[in-house]
């Protein structure tokens, strides 16, 4: 992050109280949970990336979402900055989209991220009495006897290390962030899914090659980004890497089809 009146980080998921009353601009995709963590932090006003904006319009779904709390908040398109990159967003961002809230302090579509940003220094802070409580969700999926579980996760911040050999259905974008640019600490799991965020490559899936992870991304068209049902129900395998293909994983699958063809590998 900056010290400066707009902030810039990559994530929402992990703010501190130097964000309130501040302008952020960060690289998580523009669905409702990211807009509601941005508004508990008590930002002035928000920028995201679409991520494609994607089936039911998901990547930009905080944008209505905030206006109900009058927070002032904008995305910038996915062909302008790398999602999961707020210091590319704010150097070449293009805004994409605004709320109500945005417009009315002078933000607009093809301003750059940082006049937008400029602009809601002068709007006001949400209505916090008016924002609902919002969680993102962790679930199992499939548990069946003598086969590795199926879990669901909203955000790959969910993955624990009870995970361990599971096959793992996120719904976070396929990039890795910038400032952290690596599964980390989570456990090698079986397999794992993200969203494409409408990406003609993924950095997260050659990066799990590493760790023998055989992982793919849905098409942001085919599945909600920030959810990890809509992920399994209806989300179509648009990349994956060479561990998935390894395994017997092709472009086109469905999630539930992918699921199975690694678990019948294993």
């Amino acid at each position: 992050m900056s010290d400066t009146k707009i902030l810039i980080t990559d994530s929402v998921t992990k703010l501190g109280s130097q964000t309130n009353g501040r302008v952020l601009i960060a690289g998580s995709h523009g669905g409702i949970y990211a807009g509601h963590q941005a508004a508990v932090a008590g930002v002035r006003g928000v920028i995201l990336h679409d991520a494609s904006v994607g089936l039911d319009s998901a990547g930009i779904g905080a944008l209505s979402f905030l206006d109900k709390v009058g927070l002032a908040a904008a995305t910038i398109s996915g062909d302008s900055a790398t999602i999961g990159d707020g210091a590319a967003m704010a150097k070449t961002g293009i805004i994409s989209f605004v709320n109500e809230a945005a417009a009315r302090v002078g933000c607009a579509t093809h301003q750059t991220a940082l006049d937008a940003a400029s602009c809601m220094l002068s709007a006001t802070p949400a209505n916090l009495s008016k924002l609902p409580d919002l969680n993102e969700a962790r679930f199992v999926i499939e548990q069946r006897p003598a086969a590795p579980p199926i879990i669901g996760c909203d955000s790959v911040s969910l993955v624990i290390g009870e995970d361990l050999d599971a096959i793992v259905i996120t719904a976070s974008h396929g990039e890795l962030l910038s400032a952290s640019p690596s599964w980390g600490s989570r456990p090698n799991v079986l397999g794992t899914i993200f969203n494409d965020a409408g990406r003609s490559t993924v950095t997260r899936l050659p990066d799990l090659d590493s760790r023998q992870i055989a992982a793919a991304t849905v098409s942001a068209s085919s599945a909600r980004i920030g959810d990890a049902r809509s992920t399994w129900q209806s989300g179509i395998i648009s990349h994956i890497n060479e561990w998935a293909a390894f395994r017997g994983a092709v472009i086109g699958m469905t999630t539930k089809e992918f699921a199975e063809q690694i678990i019948a590998s294993k």
